[in-house]
Formats: structure tokens, C-alpha cells, sequence
């Protein structure tokens, strides 16, 4: 997958940079930087897109983005509509892997953490479970300087390995080599789908949007993604669904399917459970037991 490349800014005696945003909305294009990026939402929601990855997020979900790893956060399309629920509001942490930590993070006393890396280096999303703990940090993170800034990083960074349960992965894919006109490309492609998953989208209506045609779309997108465009268009219909019956906003679970452009129920649960490991129904179910 192709994007931008973008530019955190850092200054030359800081190794962990920490950022506050309080923005109209996300940076609108698919892009990536040599620093990994933990971030915390605090207000807003949507989809998040990581290589060939979707994940819905809400306030107070945190993720890690890997060192150049492509990545975009869409807002959703009610939150932009809603004058209340507009803005966007995170928390990062950024720091650079290869740089000022590269010889500090091969020390063997890090060795357990550096197999966290390792094992995580599509990046994650970590679990609920462990959200007040990692919020904790962040903020004294960025409530501190200097040597303080640096101590709490490590208990950060420890907090990661000693996670049960284990956090998601962010991605099954990365890849490098990447230009920005692909990321212009592969962006255009996903706001195109992102507006349109509701409609009975063909593969003709986005090769002609990729200036392709459907065969050499077909392979292009594999190419980039690691995945075929209906496996995308798919996973990317069953997490708004999965985001409509978690927030109730639906009359009935065919409606849902209809509304996420599927024209038949039994194929839409079928695809759920092939996406999301549950029928919808048990799905709904799980979720709200976990809510109680």
C-alpha cells in the first residue's frame, strides 16, 4: 500500500515527542512517518484504515501505528453531520525506533520488550482492559520533561509486555518502496469506497475511479493491499455494520445489511461471520455482556 509521506515535527533534544491535537477533523489522507505513533482518541470516531486493516475507533480507544506503516483515520459521516459531536481531540506519542533509542532499546535487559516489538511490528490496538493504565501514562508522559519524560516512557513501554489479554494487530501487512503518488492513488480509492459502501458498488464503478480497468484494477489492488477488492469492500461494509448495531442505530438487523449495501440477508451473514467470527446476532449479543 502507497502514501504520503508525512513529518512529525521534533526538535533535536526530545526522543519522545508528545503531541495534543484539538482539530476540526483527522488529516484527511493515507500517510506515514518513520516514527511509531501511539495515539489516544479522546473525542471523535470513525474508521481506522492500516495498510489492508479496518478498525472502527471511539473516544478512548488507543492505538499503536508502526515506524512507516500507511495509515488514515476517517471521521464518520454522522459525527460530521452533527454540529455537537464535530471536532477531534488525541493524544500522541511519537518516538523513532532507529533513532537516539536504537542502541538504549538493544540493551538484554529489554530483551522481553524488544520481543513485544517484534511480535507487534504491524502495530496494535490495545485492549480495553488496559486503557486506564496506558491513559496514565500518557498523561504524566505529557505532564513531565527531561529525565521524568524518559522514566515514564519505560514504564510506558513495560506496560505494553506485560498485556493479558494479548493486544489486536493493527495489520497483517507492510510494505515498503512506497511513492506519493501511490498514496494519492490508494487514498482516492479508499474515500471513493468509504462514500459509497452503501450503494451497490461494482468493481467497474472503482476501476473507472482508479483510471484502471477492472482486470488491471484487480491486480493493482492485491498488489497494494495484499488482499482482493471484494475482501476489502466486504470487511469494510461489515465493520460499519458492526459500528450501526453497537451504537442501536437500526430497527432491525436486516435493515442494517440493507443499509450497508448488501442485497440479501443470507449473504450478509454469512460475510459477518466470516469477517467478525460470529453471526450478527451473537455478535450483538457478546458486546453488549461485555457492556454490562
Amino acid at each position: 500500500m502507497k502514501a504520503l509521506q508525512f513529518t512529525v515535527p521534533v526538535t533535536p533534544d526530545k526522543t519522545v515527542i508528545i503531541q495534543e491535537d484539538i482539530i476540526p477533523q483527522f488529516y484527511p489522507h493515507l500517510h506515514r512517518h518513520k516514527e511509531a505513533q501511539l495515539i489516544w482518541i479522546i473525542k471523535g470516531e470513525g474508521t481506522l484504515i492500516a495498510e489492508n486493516t479496518m478498525h472502527t475507533f471511539r473516544p478512548d480507544d488507543i492505538f499503536m501505528i508502526a515506524p512507516n506503516q500507511s495509515h488514515v483515520f476517517k471521521g464518520s459521516r454522522q459525527a460530521v453531520d452533527n454540529m455537537e459531536d464535530e471536532g477531534v481531540h488525541t493524544i500522541s506519542v511519537f518516538y523513532d525506533p532507529d533513532g537516539h533509542l536504537a542502541h538504549f532499546l538493544q540493551l538484554p535487559e529489554l530483551s522481553q520488550l524488544n520481543a513485544f516489538l517484534k511480535e507487534y511490528k504491524c502495530g496494535f490496538k490495545l485492549p480495553e482492559q488496559h486503557f486506564h493504565s496506558v491513559a496514565k501514562h500518557i498523561l504524566k508522559l505529557k505532564a513531565s520533561n527531561s529525565m521524568d519524560q524518559m522514566l515514564h516512557f519505560l514504564h510506558l513501554l513495560r506496560t505494553f509486555c506485560r498485556m493479558n489479554p494479548k493486544p489486536k494487530h493493527l495489520s497483517t501487512f507492510s510494505k515498503e518502496h512506497i511513492t506519493d503518488g501511490e498514496g494519492m492513488r490508494m487514498g482516492n480509492i479508499y474515500n471513493y469506497v468509504l462514500q459509497h459502501y452503501r450503494n451497490a458498488l461494482t468493481l467497474e464503478d472503482v476501476a473507472a475511479e482508479a483510471h484502471l480497468t477492472p482486470q488491471a484494477f484487480c491486480r493493482y489492488f492485491k498488489k497494494h493491499t495484499g488482499v482482493t477488492f471484494v475482501t476489502f469492500l466486504n470487511e469494510m461494509r461489515i465493520n460499519q455494520a458492526c459500528k450501526r448495531l453497537t451504537a442501536g442505530e437500526y430497527d432491525s438487523i436486516a435493515t442494517v445489511a440493507y443499509n450497508c449495501g448488501f442485497n440479501s440477508i443470507t449473504n450478509f451473514n454469512r460475510v459477518f461471520k466470516s469477517v467478525a467470527g460470529a453471526s450478527p446476532k451473537e455478535y450483538l449479543s457478546k458486546y453488549l455482556h461485555n457492556m454490562k
